[in-house]
């Protein structure tokens, strides 16, 4: 599970700042604001880990990939080819990483690593998109056991010196073969291994990177409409796509599966939580997934709505059904230790079923399966003031199911030079203490406008409904008093607005 993540130089980020990762991480902002691109910055990540062959520091994506970013100048800070992107990150690892020193014997051992990078342009080779240094730091109970990196050094034969502290590195006897160029932005190449007499341990921290982001799985903001029919040849994805083209495959992949929502709850079949989830955003009553045949590989799905006795196609549904499924499965569906990132879940879904899902995201975070706890990690880009308020109250409920330390909230503040991420300090009854400035709009300033507005309004209709001397003795000898008492009924509401908000609204 990602705890720290800090990126600069990065798209519209001079510098994020340091950001805290909770099992529910939030973004908020206007569009365009840039927080989009702390999400795209992970997938790039992924995507890199993940692309066969190559040495690139970075993969901006290619046509399949779930980011497109360009070149280098259209990613970095600024478009200024001088930038550095440089990042840090620490995450939690499902089990501790265990080594000892073949020469002196001695035991290392860490369940948290830190990592940070540099990456930029070459000086004199533009076009060279080079790695400037990595570091590891493996850390037990906030102590740093080892650190270890890889440092370029221009003009000379050897372009790389690895540098460790609190670990003393021999050399092999022999010829000094050079270290050879790091593996991507992330890891230690063969040589080091060959280079050292004690360094096997470095490809332990490469797989636990590759592991991290392997775990990461991705969801955009639209998702596929459904089909009248699914086919489904019997293969498991590994998710449900980047637009949740494999969501009906997976639930058939996850038949066997049996998933519990809460330390105190039954297991129960993997389709039915799904129905559940359904049902507890008010989409529907019934909800399951059929062969047409057993002779074809095709299935249907459907659904029955409350008080209905019909089943209905989900082709024939509301889109936001369609659109909220693949968000549910993917959260049910990924495996232990995952992290899931999603962009607006709440797309398309009614306000209540928004706060709703909230309550679900809640479940995910709480769910077991096989007597052990999931742990998954959400990391969600919305606009919804309806999903943030009913976490917010679940935070202040003693039996809400999350706490205060479970959720971390950002607001990319795009209204600052550069941009500015800032944290939103929850304290343990729920209350955001730092609210930004027009974080879900103005909705104050429209309610203070508006009662000033009425009263106005009301002496407008009234005028307009004398004759044209009538109004001309209205507006000499009763428009002053009148106005001025309706001037007086208007600043009488707003002082009552300012004492009784409650009165004129409600959350």
């Amino acid at each position: 599970m990602l705890e720290r993540l800090r990126i600069r130089n990065f798209k519209g980020w001079r510098d994020t700042g340091d950001i805290r990762m909770a099992p529910i991480t939030l973004f908020f902002g206007a569009n365009n604001s840039g927080k989009s691109s702390i999400g795209q910055f992970l997938l790039m990540l992924k995507q890199t880990i993940e692309s066969p062959g190559g040495k690139a520091v970075f993969c901006p994506g290619g046509q399949n990939s779930a980011m497109q970013l360009g070149s280098y100048r259209e990613m970095v800070f600024g478009r200024d080819p001088n930038n550095k992107i440089e990042f840090e990150c620490r995450w939690s690892l499902p089990e501790s990483l265990k080594f000892s020193d073949p020469l002196s014997k001695q035991a290392f051992s860490g369940d948290v690593i830190g990592f940070e990078a540099k990456a930029g342009l070459t000086e004199g080779e533009r076009h060279s998109l080079s790695l400037d240094h990595l570091k590891y730091e493996l850390m037990a109970n906030d102590e740093t056991t080892i650190e270890i990196g890889m440092t370029r050094k221009p003009n000379t034969q050897s372009k790389y010196e690895v540098d460790a502290q609190k670990y003393a590195l021999t050399r092999k006897q022999g010829r000094a073969w050079p270290l050879g160029d790091p593996v991507r932005f992330y890891g230690f190449p063969d040589e080091v291994v060959a280079h050292y007499q004690n360094a096997d341990f470095a490809q332990s921290l490469n797989l636990r990177h590759e592991q991290l982001f392997r775990s990461l799985f991705y969801l955009g903001p639209l998702r596929t409409r459904a089909k009248r029919l699914y086919s489904w040849a019997g293969a498991e994805p590994e998710g449900v796509g980047y637009a949740g083209e494999n969501t009906i495959a997976a639930i058939l992949a996850a038949h066997g599966r049996s998933i519990s929502t809460g330390f105190k709850r039954w297991s129960r079949p993997f389709q039915e939580i799904i129905a559940r989830a359904l049902k507890q955003l008010g989409l529907i009553e019934e909800f399951r997934v059929r062969p047409i045949s057993e002779q074809r590989q095709e299935y249907k799905v459907e659904f029955r709505a409350k008080g209905s006795g019909d089943w209905v196609d989900l082709h024939n549904a509301g889109f936001g059904i369609s659109q909220v499924l693949p968000v549910l499965v993917q959260c049910f569906y990924a495996p232990r230790n995952s992290i899931v990132f999603i962009e607006h879940p709440e797309i398309y879904l009614h306000p209540k079923a928004q706060s709703a899902l909230a309550d679900v995201m809640i479940d995910v975070i709480n769910s077991r399966e096989h007597g052990k706890n999931r742990s998954i990690q959400l990391i969600i880009e919305t606009h919804s003031e309806y999903f943030l308020r009913r976490l917010q109250r679940r935070i202040a409920e003693d039996e809400g199911g999350i706490w205060q330390e479970q959720v971390s909230a950002y607001f990319a503040n795009a209204s600052k030079v550069p941009a500015a991420l800032e944290a939103l300090d929850l304290d343990e009854f729920g209350h955001i203490l730092n609210w930004p400035k027009h974080f879900f709009g103005d909705k104050t300033d429209d309610m203070e406008k508006q009662a000033k507005a009425t009263p106005k309004k009301l002496a407008r209709e009234e005028y307009d409904k004398l004759s044209l001397d009538e109004q001309d003795e209205y507006a000499n000898r009763i428009n002053r008093k009148h106005f001025r008492k309706l001037a007086q009924l208007a600043e009488f509401q707003m002082e009552d607005y300012k004492k009784n908000p409650h009165k004129y609204y409600v959350w």
